[in-house]
């Protein structure tokens, strides 16, 4: 990662993934107060469904792992406080964690369930960051930004220590793991069901619908379903990974299976 100098960044591009929506004061906000200490940064912004960790996690690696410039952030903020059911003093919520991907680029957000699940594995460093208290129940708008130009810089200063990356789950298996604009439903399925031409019964929450397993997610039909490698994965450090999905040619996946959420359960039958 290129160092910062006189207090300047040198930031192409800065993802915000967080789980308020692009019209919402909170988005408005952070973008302010990253303007303050990253004020040269390009940032673009990643909603995913309020709580989704999952979905959070999905679309850090997919920024992270994918070609793109090495001077380039990852900012993560859906911080549910799952992690303790009791009253929390202060505000208190889960730790920042920051990862270096190979390529020099860096994740830095609440290691909130499976925000670092995909990227546990892949990172060169995995460090919690010791975060001064502000008693906020805003901190990816009144503590976290401030420490970012620090983390960029490697400043020794700033306090870490390595994470155990045993403690971060693996991400679930055979699940939906994020909704796009379109409604396709990207899974963790990374291997074909069935082989391609295969005609199968996809089972997500109470709905079962018919879907063709395929090499790409148009070889089906306008109006049919295909379960196809989709355009989201990555090269990691076992390999190259493409994860399917469903892809409903001409409307929307989601709707027709309704709705279904990261985390949802995606069964596939083979018809005889």
């Amino acid at each position: 990662m290129p160092a910062l100098s006189a207090g300047k960044n040198v930031l192409v591009i800065v993802h915000l993934i967080a789980d308020y929506g692009q019209g919402d004061l909170a988005f408005a906000e952070v973008r302010q107060r990253l303007a303050v200490h990253l004020p040269d940064a390009d940032v673009v912004y990643t909603p995913v469904p309020p709580f989704d960790t999952l979905s959070a996690g999905f679309c850090s690696a997919q920024l992270a792992l994918t070609e793109g410039p090495a001077d380039r952030l990852v900012y993560s903020n859906v911080a549910p406080r799952f992690d303790l059911d009791a009253p929390r003093e202060d505000n208190d919520g889960e730790g920042l964690v920051a990862a270096r991907m190979p390529d020099g680029s860096l994740v830095v957000g609440a290691n909130s369930t499976y925000a670092f699940s995909f990227l546990r594995d892949e990172a060169d460093e995995l460090v919690a960051v010791e975060v001064p208290p502000s008693g906020s129940q805003f901190r990816s708008r009144d503590a976290f930004p401030a420490l970012l130009p620090r983390l960029l810089a490697r400043d020794a200063t700033l306090g870490t220590r390595s994470v155990d990356r045993a403690s971060i789950p693996a991400p679930p298996e055979s699940v939906v793991a994020y909704v796009d604009g379109y409604g396709n439903l990207k899974t963790t399925w990374s291997a074909a069901p069935a082989p391609s031409g295969t005609s199968v019964a996809v089972a997500i929450g109470g709905r079962r619908l018919l879907a063709t397993v395929s090499d790409g997610t148009f070889d089906v039909p306008a109006g049919e379903m295909s379960f196809a490698p989709g355009s989201s994965g990555w090269a990691g450090r076992a390999g190259e990974v493409r994860w399917y999905e469903l892809l409903l040619r001409g409307r929307s996946a989601a709707e027709a299976f309704g709705f279904p959420a990261a985390g949802a359960r995606v069964e596939v039958i083979e018809l005889p």
